[in-house]
């Protein structure tokens, strides 16, 4: 309707279309925006732990080297070993590794989780076309509209559940690292045990050698008359006891290499690791403060971030016992035809605004928030019992790393000392001084200690890639990160 009391002009046309409620929907916009600050969230911060100033374990001090110190802290601590065997293989964990690949995609879904939760932060916007035609004579109409609508987060819900997500979408970051790091371990595990397998099976081909003379020299000697038959029978039995040990030996090896295809995503059949030589170095890697594992521990940086986002939730919960608002717009259009929905006496318009509070809903919303903070009481104990474990972990791989040097000095000493004896004891018996089943204890003597020893020295690498996954081999949660310098 046109308002003849006053002159109309290019500006000045339909007054009457500013809407009557349009000062009360723009006080609620105010409000809406002076709310939307308002978190229900408890302060977030992390659980409090009693952290150790240092290790039970006597550990060692400062890195050997600049080098290895900026080898750790690239997330390559598998070069410290020296093994360009292992370090050709590593990459490929990346490659095929289908336990890491499926962690990646848990990383893809908790980031498209929290992009749909921003989103709801955002007006929604839509459109409609429409045609009709019937009656009689014949007839037609078409329509054309757009909506939007916006709900304002009040009291911060729709913030804090995305503040919720986005935790999520770290703790899916750094559970991607630890599997990284647990993928990255198994493989120079297992690397490891294939290797030693190779040093054990040259030491048994030496063994057995050793054996095969003995054999001919017993049965040189049962020929002439000089050794009884039993003295051959020993000897020929522990020569195929020998022979036996290397068959298992094969037989594990094999396993290993098997193992070693699936960490890398290859199928065994299709996977071949030649023999080469075992490397035994074994790195110095200086652990770093108790406090330091909460930021370099995956798993522990995992925990701390389903606690921040359980805590989130508590404000999801508590926003649930205030009043939503929706506000929403429309504009449409309707004529005979398609080429009169542009004409602007066809155009109407709506604005709106709804405001719901729930009154009664028999205690749900009470015990949804009970169950927020149940949930963040139990990610909390979770967090600090992953952080318990990692410094369990550091002091068990410190202590095995210090009584394995110990044992394996004990070790060697004992083989070289079965070594000699075995010798003297081969030399008097072919002077006819000692009888054949000195020999052949001496043979077993000696055999046992040598795989002792090789099998102590894996361990001991063994306990150092355990020590570098308890440390978290080198990684470090980007949101605990320093900030970088300016340049």
């Amino acid at each position: 309707m046109m308002n003849h009391d006053r002159p109309s002009s290019a500006t000045d046309r339909f007054p009457q279309r500013r809407p009557a409620g349009a000062g009360r929907l723009g006080a609620a916009l105010v409000l809406a925006s002076l709310l939307g600050a308002c978190s229900l969230a408890p302060t977030a911060h992390p659980p409090e732990l009693a952290l150790s100033t240092g290790w039970k374990s006597q550990a060692p001090e400062g890195w050997v080297s600049t080098e290895a110190h900026r080898i750790w802290r690239e997330g390559r601590w598998w070069e410290l070993f020296g093994d360009d065997g292992l370090n050709a293989l590593m990459p490929r964990v990346e490659l095929g590794n289908q336990n890491l690949a499926q962690a990646l995609a848990n990383v893809a879904q908790a980031e498209a989780l929290l992009a749909q939760a921003q989103a709801q932060l955002l007006p929604t916007v839509g459109a409609q076309l429409g045609t009709q035609r019937g009656g009689r004579p014949a007839g037609g109409s078409a329509s054309l509209g757009l909506t939007a609508s916006w709900a304002p987060d009040l009291w911060d819900r729709l913030g804090d559940a995305a503040r919720a997500q986005g935790a999520l979408v770290q703790a899916s970051r750094a559970d991607l690292a630890g599997a990284r790091l647990s993928a990255q371990g198994s493989l120079a595990q297992a690397y490891f045990s294939l290797r030693e397998a190779d040093a054990e099976l040259l030491l048994m081909d030496g063994i057995i050698a050793g054996y095969e003379r003995a054999a001919a020299i017993t049965g040189n000697r049962y020929a002439a008359g000089i050794a009884a038959h039993t003295d051959l029978l020993q000897a020929q039995s522990t020569l195929a006891s020998a022979r036996s040990t290397r068959a298992s030996l094969v037989r594990s090896r094999a396993t290993v290499e098997h193992a070693i295809a699936l960490l890398i995503g290859e199928a065994p059949a299709n996977f071949t690791l030649l023999p080469a030589p075992w490397v035994m170095q074994v790195p110095t890697v200086p652990p770093m403060l108790a406090s330091e594992l909460l930021l370099r521990r995956p798993d522990v940086a995992s925990s701390e971030r389903a606690v921040a986002a359980a805590n989130a939730r508590i404000g999801v919960a508590r926003a649930a016992w205030f009043p939503s608002l929706n506000l929403s717009a429309g504009l449409g259009a309707g004529g005979a035809s398609l080429a009169s929905l542009v004409s602007a006496p066809a155009l109407t318009w709506s604005l709106g605004a709804t405001l719901a509070q729930a009154l009664f809903d028999a205690g749900a919303r009470d015990a949804a928030i009970a169950q927020a903070i149940a949930a963040h009481q139990g990610a909390t104990a979770s967090y600090r019992q992953s952080a318990l474990a990692a410094m369990g972990q550091v002091e068990d791989q410190l202590t095995a790393l210090d009584a394995l040097g110990r044992q394996i000095e004990h070790q060697r000493a004992a083989a070289d000392a079965a070594v000699g004896a075995e010798q003297r004891i081969m030399n008097s018996y072919q002077a006819g001084l000692s009888a054949y089943t000195n020999v052949v204890t001496a043979q077993a003597s000696t055999l046992s200690a040598r795989r002792a020893l090789m099998q102590l020295q894996l361990q001991r690498q063994q306990a150092a890639v355990a020590l570098i996954q308890a440390l978290g081999g080198g990684w470090q949660a980007e949101w605990g990160a320093p900030p970088a310098a300016a340049g």
